[in-house]
This record gives C-alpha cells, sequence and structure tokens, in this order.
C-alpha cells in the first residue's frame, strides 16, 4: 500500500513506491463550498474531476507549458511529478465577480480587465486565505525543494499565471464560453527545482458563463449559490460539472498547412528547416518543385490544386537569385504568400532585391530565416486556430521564463 503524503477537501496525494519522483493525485467524491463549511459527496465528482484535470493539462503540456501532470492512470487519478507546494492560489481575472466585487466596492459586476487582473491569496484555512501583496509573498523567503522563493520566481508565476489563463480563455471561447476567472497553484519539482504549474485544474478552479452570461454558469458557483442542497440540487450541480467535462479542450481543429514551393532541389535543406518548424506547431507542411521562370503553367496548376480543397493554406516561396516564384504566386492567388529567399553571401544582398521591391498590387511578405517564416504562418492559422495560437504563447513565455533565468544565474556568477 502506497504511503499518504497529503490530503485536502477533494484529493489525497501517495507516494509511487516504484517511481521514485512521481506521486498519485486520486480525486474525491467531496464537493465544498466557504472553506468547507458546506460540503457533500457528489457520487461521480472524482471521475468527473479527473477527467477535467487531466485533459486540461494535456492542453497545456501540448502547448508547451510547464506543469507537474505526467498522465492519467485511472477514472479517478492522474500520475504527476513530485513537487514541494508553493502555499498561494494565484487569481486571474478578465471579469470582475464575486470576491472581487466585495473587496472594490463600486466596481460593477462584468467589468472587464485588459490587462488580466492577478491576484495572490496565501493558503491559510484558519483566516480564511488572506489576499497577498507581492511583498509580503517576498518576506516570507518560502524555501521549498531546495530552492528560495525571490522576486525572479515571483515574477516567473505572475508571468506563467497571465498565459496559462490566455491559453485556457482561447480553448473555451472555441465553445461560446467566457473564461470569467480562475485560480491555479504552482509547485517546485523536487527532482529538478523547476517552478511548475501543479495541483489541479477543474471545475472548481474557474468561473465559466456559456455565451457570457452569468446566469448560465457551469462552474462550482452553481453549488455556492445553492439556498438548499437537495438530491434534485446536486444533481443540477453535478450535470453541470458533467457539462465542462464533455468540452474537451483538444478538439482537432480545422487543418492548416503550409505550401512550400522551391525553384529547384539545390534549396531543400532551406526547405526542411521551415518543414520542421511548421511540424512543431502542429501544422502540416508539403513540398513541391516548380519554377515561375521556367514552368509558370506547371505552378499556377500546383497553386490551383491547393486552392480547391477548402483546407486554409499558406505558400511560402523559396526562390534563389531572381524571386519571381512568390510574386507570381502572390498576384494570382487571394492565400497570403511569404518570400523565404536562400541568400548566399557572394550575390545574397542583390538577389534580396527581387523578393523585397515588387510590382503594385503583389502583397506578399518577405522573411529571411527559415524558421520565422513558418512562425509568421502559424500566427496567420493562430488567428482561427487556437491550438496553434495556444502554441506560439506558450512559447512566448517559455522565452521569457529562459532570459529571466539566464540573468538570474549570471548574477548568481557576478556576485
Amino acid at each position: 500500500c502506497a504511503a499518504k503524503l497529503n490530503e485536502g477537501k477533494t484529493k489525497q496525494i501517495f507516494e509511487l513506491p516504484d517511481q521514485p519522483g512521481l506521486v498519485l493525485v486520486q480525486s474525491k467524491d467531496q464537493i465544498t463550498a466557504g472553506n468547507a463549511a458546506r460540503k457533500d459527496q457528489m457520487e461521480g465528482k472524482a471521475a468527473i474531476a479527473n477527467k477535467t484535470t487531466s485533459c486540461v493539462f494535456k492542453l497545456l503540456q501540448e502547448s508547451g507549458i510547464k506543469t507537474a501532470f505526467v498522465k492519467q492512470h485511472s477514472d479517478t487519478a492522474f500520475v504527476a511529478a513530485h513537487c514541494e507546494m508553493i502555499p498561494i492560489e494565484w487569481v486571474c481575472r478578465r471579469v470582475a465577480t464575486g470576491s472581487f466585487l466585495k473587496r472594490n466596492p463600486g466596481v460593477k459586476e462584468g467589468f472587464r480587465f485588459s490587462p488580466l487582473k492577478m491576484e495572490m491569496f496565501f493558503k491559510d484555512d484558519a483566516n480564511n486565505d488572506p489576499q497577498w501583496s507581492e511583498e509580503q509573498l517576498l518576506e516570507a523567503k518560502f524555501s521549498l525543494a531546495g530552492l528560495t522563493i525571490g522576486q525572479c520566481e515571483v515574477d516567473i508565476m505572475n508571468r506563467s499565471t497571465v498565459a496559462i489563463f490566455e491559453i485556457l480563455e482561447k480553448a473555451w471561447a472555441t465553445q461560446n464560453c467566457t473564461l470569467v476567472d480562475m485560480k491555479i497553484e504552482f509547485g517546485v519539482n523536487v527532482k529538478t527545482q523547476e517552478i511548475v504549474l501543479a495541483d489541479v485544474i477543474d471545475n472548481d478552479s474557474w468561473r465559466l458563463w456559456p455565451a457570457g452570461d452569468r446566469s448560465q454558469q457551469k462552474d462550482k458557483q452553481v453549488y455556492r449559490d445553492l439556498k438548499e442542497v437537495t438530491p434534485e440540487a446536486m444533481q443540477m450541480v453535478k450535470r453541470n460539472f458533467e457539462w465542462v467535462s464533455e468540452r474537451l479542450l483538444l478538439e482537432p481543429q480545422a487543418s492548416s498547412r503550409v505550401v512550400v514551393l522551391m525553384g529547384s532541389t539545390s534549396d531543400m535543406a532551406h526547405c526542411e528547416k521551415i518543414r520542421k518548424a511548421c511540424t512543431s506547431y502542429g501544422i502540416s507542411c508539403v513540398l513541391r518543385v516548380t519554377s515561375a521562370h521556367k514552368g509558370p503553367d506547371e505552378t499556377l496548376r500546383i497553386k490551383a490544386e491547393y486552392e480547391g480543397d477548402g483546407v486554409p493554406t499558406v505558400f511560402v516561396a523559396v526562390a534563389g537569385r531572381s524571386n519571381g516564384l512568390g510574386p507570381v504566386m502572390s498576384g494570382n492567388t487571394a492565400y497570403p504568400v511569404i518570400n523565404c529567399p536562400p541568400l548566399t553571401p557572394d550575390w545574397g544582398s542583390q538577389d534580396v532585391w527581387s523578393s523585397l521591391r515588387m510590382p503594385s498590387g503583389l502583397g506578399c511578405s518577405t522573411i529571411i530565416s527559415p524558421e520565422a517564416a513558418a512562425q509568421f504562418a502559424a500566427q496567420i492559422f493562430g488567428l482561427t486556430n487556437h491550438l496553434v495560437w495556444c502554441k506560439l504563447r506558450a512559447s512566448m513565455l517559455n522565452t521569457w521564463v529562459a532570459l529571466k533565468l539566464a540573468d538570474k544565474k549570471l548574477q548568481a556568477c557576478s556576485l
């Protein structure tokens, strides 16, 4: 029997003796409100909560967010990296409601925060989780798994919370549902000493208003608001929880496609870099060989092949020396065209002008780096495809965090 490491109101944490560094997070059928002032058994809640949290964490990990989640273990449990938890609830708000209105009289319900509103609460049941300032968190000097929580760590958690909220907000928007606010917790991975999103994100963690309408709310607020807990009322709460767990946020989107046209196979290595970068965004990439100078009829035939099947497409033209390919494509398709010329040291500074200066009426952009051309295509698809957008958003966060950590390391060396 595995040792129990911890128990909360809605879950238990067990160690996995045969898998050091990992734990089992087991959900309970209990639902609570007001710091457990009200608590009830809700049959099937553990399975619904576990399904919801597993799907949310999968979406975040697919996007590139670092989390403690490893894999779903059973209907009611998942495996996670063992973390020492930072005793703070990070709350992120898009719309003013709930406790925010009590603490800020005069603000009307429905006030929209842009940028998002961040708040912190210290996990302390005896004092009803008081709101904390950043200064209090810094002065607490928490040390967890060998990591002291200082300014750098606080900044990383702040930034991460905003990115996580924006990713989930984007996913819920595809279901015509407003993510109003949410709370998350971070832990320090005991093996890597890295700050990761930990704990759970389920229907107790957020407020969800379908079509932005509070009267249709699907989250735990429904339970908090019950005048009295009757079997019928609990069935309604359960149906709402099921509704959330069934709208899982990983639905495959309409596929996106980049078609790379190269003037000749001598540009293959350059094109492979574009393909590799596209794959990292989950975008399919097709490579074709055609020369607009030597076979314009064929170039236009290939173009028509990809215009006719309804798949959103961005064309990337890879042509050395004089780039006729991009401009000819751009003048003959309504789809976006990106020039990505493989420039050589000897003539590159002259050749690039064939991609930059074009006849009027052509809207193709020029991006020299193959990886950046793929990223730009991803940004175009991200306008309508939330899974691609989420990868771009997480990548931005990870770059920011990496710079922050590099600076912290450098400062430690130079002291």
